[in-house]
């Protein structure tokens, strides 16, 4: 076992280095709340029960995002819709709107990339910054936070979430605590107090198969495993994985901030579930969200895919991935969804 106390802060991913995670909360159906309010709607769908999905009556279609009180009726995203309005049958459902959520991206970022030039996209809805080296201009790196979460809030009308750490795995687990419209910190010596009483399924990367094992091995909590000797996680979850596990829950990460810019060959789409998924059907319609989206992007910008590529990862870490040809290029969600490999 580890000793109790906190390993030296340089261990922790270049302890001179501030990093930002932005992360909006529920994107897409924040984002169609502010676009039908700007309308003249008077419901804000964010304070009601409701989804970003598409046609109900259609048997692919499935819940993309939801509010915080459709999720209050067990709704998850990648379900049916059939199936949420089941949960619930008063639930509103909204076709997605790609141009709008490229606009509403685009909007956001720009308002963040006033504030550093280093700032890479995680995804249409997330932001790492590198704020390393910005004292002089902005000495109180809190009050910051909240400056350029309120921008967004006042200028564009829908939350954020910020976190703010010394590396972007710190920083993801930060503005992953309560939410909406926070603000949180997770320095090198708030990580015994934060981060290692959650329990160890809260570590960001552990999933539900992985946990289990975890807490059959008497392993409860995020500060369990940040206690327990790596080579004692060898033989359950493979060296690699182990290792991992070790250091994401010491809060340990050197991954760079990159924002390098490259001209578009591809258009991706990437997803970590809650749990672990354990049967097709689930993978099945979570490829299908993901499918849209990507068909989505591609429609808004005016191009087609040529090959279609599936890339997942394991409960052991391990990483996977799957590619199919077209025999003609296409924006179509179903045409994209129907080149999917049938097994993974």
């Amino acid at each position: 076992m580890m000793s109790k106390g906190l390993l030296s802060e340089d261990l922790y991913g270049m302890s001179d280095k501030l990093i930002f995670h932005v992360d909006v909360n529920s994107a897409f159906l924040s984002w169609e709340a502010v676009d039908r309010l700007s309308k003249g709607d008077t419901l804000d769908l964010r304070t009601v029960p409701s989804c970003v999905g598409g046609d109900p009556d259609r048997r692919t279609s499935i819940v993309s995002t939801k509010s915080i009180p459709a999720k209050k009726y067990g709704i998850v995203t990648g379900e049916p819709v059939a199936t949420a309005l089941r949960k619930c049958p008063d639930l509103i459902v909204v076709k997605p709107n790609f141009q709008l959520y490229k606009r509403m991206s685009y909007a956001f970022k720009s308002i963040l990339n006033e504030y550093t030039p280093l700032m890479q996209s995680f995804s249409i809805d997330e932001v790492f910054m590198d704020m390393s080296g910005m004292e002089r201009l902005h000495p109180d790196s809190i009050k910051l936070a909240y400056e350029m979460k309120d921008r967004i809030r006042d200028e564009l009308g829908f939350t954020v979430n910020v976190g703010i750490a010394r590396n972007k795995l710190c920083a993801k687990m930060a503005s992953d605590f309560e939410k909406p419209d926070k603000v949180h910190t997770l320095f090198p010596d708030e990580i015994a107090d934060k981060m290692w009483p959650l329990p160890v399924g809260e570590l960001f990367g552990c999933g539900q198969s992985t946990a289990k094992k975890l807490i059959d091995m008497h392993i409860y909590t995020i500060g369990d495993l940040a206690r327990t000797d790596e080579r004692m996680l060898h033989s359950a979850f493979g060296e690699k994985s182990a290792h991992y596990l070790h250091n994401a829950s010491n809060g340990i990460d050197d991954s760079p901030v990159e924002n390098e810019e490259r001209e578009a060959k591809s258009y991706s789409v990437e997803n970590t579930t809650e749990d672990d998924v354990t049967d097709y059907a689930t993978v099945k319609h979570l490829l299908l969200a993901e499918a849209d989206i990507v068909g989505g992007r591609l429609r808004a910008d005016e191009v087609k895919a040529f090959t279609i590529t599936v890339i997942f990862r394991t409960s052991d870490m391990k990483r996977h991935s799957h590619g199919q040809k077209m025999q003609n290029s296409t924006d179509i969600t179903s045409e994209i969804y129907d080149t999917l490999p049938a097994e993974a």
